[in-house]
């Protein structure tokens, strides 16, 4: 606000002349336009026109002059601010020209005490919403003005209707009655309307101070520590405790007044009304005198009886305090004392110094802001102490969280969220659990409580300080200096901005993320949100891509400038278009870094943010043209890592159609190629049909010479030969595909071909140690980046190794580190698909009961993702477990409902579901119904280079004639298994049909 040079008195923001004296204000700000959540106030005469035609002119002029001037006089005296006069209207503003986190209360006690002094009828509204403000000659736009003149319309005679907005930052301090939904001409919902009945409370939000302290050890022993020294020393002391908002000075206070033996006393400062220099005074001063009457004139001066001066007020409160300390130790709570006024400030320190013989503990809570209004508070004073409370660590919050949940349970994900959110801010804590009861606890969102809270202290910053942490939270909440200084138009006052900052706990230093820049960091992440969402769009529309320009010189070393650069672009770009002032160069800059960033992602196989980046991308560039065409390509492969099949095809449709009409040819083929891929996945289409136009597919890619294009359809390929059964033929294409993918810079695609590699030796005739030779060389040549890169297939298939020749605490190991992985970044499709080789591990282990819970899991995981073609192998197997398991009828749903989703060449799924109902029917000793099914399996493994399958399926059948007594014809099957199974180099197998070969009888 700014003061006048001639009487000194603080002047609204934006005004030209002083409102005490009418002097020119020099150095007066001009109004800027920002976005504010403040509370509307209309309020209208009822029956103005019957009394107009029944009185005097000269009499209803005077009535309605009363009337005004009551209201006006309402208005301002709890700090709201007089937008206009309509008619016999009124219309107001709390929140103009400065937020108060109490508006809404401030509103509430205005509009009662307006009805309740004026002649005449009225009728009032009251809503509470963001507007946008100092703009033009109206001082508040927005439909929260819109919908209070709805709900005054809509009030009878003296009711006064709050919003719902209104009736959540006041319903701790009020009573009222909920009122049927109000259909509002203009409006497509029906409004939510309450009644008032009466205010019934001083504060809006009422602190809940029932759950345990946490973390303030180091604090309450201070207290504990100043107090004993008042008692032991009958002297006066003066303890502070000074936090922000919600951080635990009232907790920490009631907590140690609950265990002290004493008289209390205590007292709020107000932040606005008439009277307030004193008020704390008054309030300590009638709790202690109670009835009685002062002996001391100046006391009764303070009362209202009577006049005295300063500093003889000063010195009666301090006997009146010494005199009742001297009965009985006392301690006076001073609340909010940032907002004491002069006068005040030095009485508490007149009493602090002077006071003698008298066990006083003057325990002050304040913001911080206090040290800016008082800067030697305290200082210099031997019986003085002050802690700043900071934020609770993460344990002492879930404690807290503990705490206040008394036992009841709470989702993890939404606690993460609280934790995330609350940023150790005990009542920010308490604010969102009571938000999450209140809907029911679906999500974690900012109470406006906490809103109102942190808008109303960044609202009241001085204008240069407050424009510095706007600039600050365009950049996020860690930001840095020469970013601060490249958006602001003064420049060389940042930094003495900044250390403002730093002293009200509002930001922080911080590690930097640019070289050669000064950082800081937001102290809390809503305080960032606040500070950004005053900020019309306009000016975050031009701040973001001056910041873009910014960073994009000064980032170069950062590993995410393009994602940053994407994203400051793209809010750029989204504002403009709300504001109906496109800027379509703007958004392809902002799709060109998305995309960059999104391809990256996916190289890196982090689907869920490549997913994320490319269709905020492809958002950006519209529904045609060439970029759009390149991007679909690379959204579709990352909706397909995040297990979403049908949503993925959907945009290579498109991007095949898109491709071939912009002439981006390589994009077409490539989606054209991946289309394939993903028709094989979900059995849409049979894959010797599909290896058909794969072979079409190569035709056309040759002539291109591109390596990326060429290594995925021979990739391609091998997977259809694979699925066919065609192992080792699909190994060749795998081969063929790596030596075109080792001439890419794609690391990924490196990587997914070498796991093609490795899957057609572990399926086909290739023996383990053979397997092993390539995975080693892989390890340590350029085939793969890493053994421990999450995207690589090719390391999958090293347990089933390790599990082959029995090592299989090895095995799990292995399957343990790799699911942690993929779980750890949400990749659960990929955990389904290879829940098989998992599950693998656990059956020749002979652990069936942990082989079919990981079956399962991906039985119902596969479904979800619309999958077909892996679901079908995986019920086959989870088929055979039940029925190992002796549940041979649920054994027999899942056989039937595989054998619905396996196509007909699909020869691994096949075979199994063949083998699974030979299970089933071995299980039921219904031997011949077993022995055909198996032998239905052979006849297609035999036709395939499926070593180990088809060896346990020979284990298999050989089982089934033992059991049937044809002892000749099992002793040829386990023969058959243990050739089968010594040439694929398995050592559990082969030692497993030797066994049964042994058992057999003589």
């Amino acid at each position: 606000m700014a003061a006048c040079a001639s009487c000194g008195a603080e002047n609204r923001e934006g005004a030209r002349f002083c409102d005490s004296c009418g002097a020119v204000l020099a150095d007066a700000e001009r109004p800027r336009e920002l976005r504010k959540t403040v509370t509307v106030l209309f309020c209208d005469v009822i029956g103005s026109t019957a009394r107009a035609e029944q009185l005097d002119p000269e009499a209803t002029r005077a009535t309605m002059a009363r009337y005004f001037e009551t209201a006006r006089a309402a208005i301002e005296r709890h700090g709201g601010t007089i937008e206009k006069f309509i008619g016999d209207a009124v219309m107001a503003v709390f929140g103009v020209p400065q937020v108060h986190e109490d508006d809404a209360l401030r509103a509430v006690r205005a509009a009662l005490e307006l009805r309740d002094a004026v002649e005449i009828d009225v009728r009032i509204g009251l809503n509470t919403g963001q507007v946008v403000t100092g703009s033009g000659d109206t001082l508040v736009t927005g439909d929260p003005v819109n919908v209070a003149a709805r709900l005054e319309q809509a009030a009878g005679i003296g009711e006064v209707l709050l919003g719902a907005d209104t009736y959540r930052l006041v319903r701790d301090a009020v009573d009222v009655e909920l009122l049927p939904p109000l259909e509002a001409k203009g409006k497509s919902k029906p409004l939510t309307a309450y009644r008032l009945v009466a205010v019934t409370g001083e504060e809006a939000h009422i602190r809940r101070f029932d759950a345990p302290l946490v973390g303030r050890d180091r604090e309450s022993q201070l207290l504990a520590g100043a107090w004993a020294r008042v008692l032991s020393e009958r002297s006066c002391a003066l303890f502070t405790i000074l936090g922000s908002a919600g951080v635990g000075k009232s907790r920490l206070a009631q907590e140690f007044l609950a265990g002290v033996d004493a008289t209390v006393v205590s007292a709020r400062c107000l932040s606005y009304g008439e009277g307030i220099t004193y008020w704390p005074a008054v309030e300590i001063v009638k709790q202690l005198l109670g009835a009685e009457l002062p002996d001391d004139p100046a006391v009764a001066a303070l009362l209202g009886h009577g006049q005295a001066a300063i500093d003889e007020i000063a010195f009666g409160v301090r006997k009146l305090l010494e005199a009742r300390a001297a009965e009985r130790p006392l301690v006076v709570l001073l609340d909010d004392l940032h907002w004491a006024e002069p006068a005040f400030f030095e009485l508490v320190e007149q009493v602090a110094d002077l006071s003698r013989d008298a066990p006083i503990l003057l325990l002050c809570l304040g913001r911080p802001e206090l040290l800016d209004r008082r800067p030697g508070w305290s200082g210099g004073k031997l019986n003085a102490t002050s802690v700043l409370l900071e934020p609770l660590a993460a344990q002492e919050t879930d404690d807290l969280i503990d705490g206040l949940l008394g036992g009841d349970d709470l989702d993890p994900t939404l606690r993460r969220g609280i934790l995330g959110a609350a940023e150790g801010n005990p009542l920010f804590v308490e604010e969102m659990l009571a938000m999450l009861r209140e809907s029911g606890g679906e999500n974690v969102s900012v109470p406006p409580t906490i809103q109102a809270l942190l808008a109303a202290r960044i609202d009241q910053l001085p204008r240069a300080e407050r424009e510095t942490l706007e600039r600050g939270s365009i950049e996020g909440q860690v930001f840095h200096r020469g970013a601060v200084q490249a958006l602001s138009l003064d420049d060389s006052a940042v930094g003495g901005h900044l250390l403002g900052l730093v002293r009200k706990e509002l930001v922080r230093p911080n590690a930097t993320m640019v070289s050669g820049q000064d950082a800081f960091r937001f102290r809390h992440l809503l305080i960032r949100d606040a500070a950004y969402e005053a900020l019309p769009k306009s000016v975050r529309a031009g701040l973001h891509e001056r910041f873009a320009d910014w960073i994009g010189e000064h980032g170069a070393d950062l590993v995410e400038l393009d994602e940053i650069l994407g994203y400051h672009l793209e809010q750029a770009a989204r504002y403009r278009v709300e504001l109906g002032i496109p800027a379509p160069e703007l958004a392809a800059r902002a799709a060109g870094h998305l995309g960059t960033a999104g391809a990256l992602a996916l190289e890196r196989v982090d689907h869920h943010a490549a997913r994320n980046l490319l269709n905020r991308a492809v958002g950006l560039v519209g529904n045609g043209g060439a970029a759009r065409a390149r991007l679909l390509p690379l959204l579709a492969e990352a909706v397909y890592g995040t297990g979403d099949l049908e949503g993925s095809e959907e945009l290579l449709a498109e991007a095949i159609a898109l491709g071939t009409e912009t002439g981006e040819k390589a994009a077409a083929l490539r989606s054209r190629l991946f289309s394939s891929y993903i028709h094989g996945h979900m059995g849409t289409r049979s894959l010797a049909a599909l290896l058909d136009e794969l072979d079409l597919l190569l035709v056309e890619v040759g002539p291109t010479g591109d390596d990326d294009l060429a290594a995925r359809a021979f990739h391609t390929r091998g997977w259809f030969r694979l699925w066919l059964g065609r192992a080792d033929a699909g190994l060749a294409d795998f081969l063929a595909a790596l030596e075109h993918a080792e001439q890419t810079a794609s690391p990924k695609l490196r990587d997914d071909v070498a796991g093609g590699v490795a899957a057609a030796m572990r399926w086909g005739s290739t023996p383990w140690h053979d397997l092993e030779r390539f995975l080693d060389t892989s390890a340590r040549g350029k085939a793969v980046r890493s053994r421990d890169h999450l995207g690589s297939d090719v390391f999958l298939h090293q347990p089933g190794a390790a599990a082959a020749r029995g090592d299989f605490e090895v095995a799990r190991a292995q399957y343990t580190e790799r699911l942690r992985q993929l779980r750890d970044r949400g990749e659960t499709f990929f955990i389904h698909t290879f829940a098989m080789n998992v599950a693998a591990v656990e059956l020749r282990a002979g652990e069936l009961a942990a082989a079919e819970r990981i079956l399962r899991d991906a039985w119902l995981g596969l479904e979800s993702a619309g999958e077909k073609g892996f679901r079908s192998t995986v019920g086959a197997m989870l088929a055979e477990t039940l029925a190992q398991l002796g549940r041979p009828d649920d054994a027999e749903a899942i056989v039937l409902a595989s054998d619905v989703l396996t196509t007909e060449d699909d020869a691994a799924s096949v075979a199994l579901v063949h083998r699974a109902g030979a299970r089933v029917a071995f299980a039921r000793k219904l031997y011949d119904a077993a022995e055909s099914q198996a032998r239905q399996a052979l006849r297609v493994l035999e036709a395939t280079d499926m070593l180990e399958e088809t060896a346990e399926t020979h284990l298999l059948l050989g089982e089934v004639l033992a059991g049937a007594g044809s002892t000749e014809e099992a002793a040829g099957a386990f023969r058959k298994a243990v050739e089968l199974a010594e040439a694929k180099g398995s050592s559990v197998l082969t030692e497993t049909a030797r066994a049964a070969l042994a058992g057999l009888p003589s």
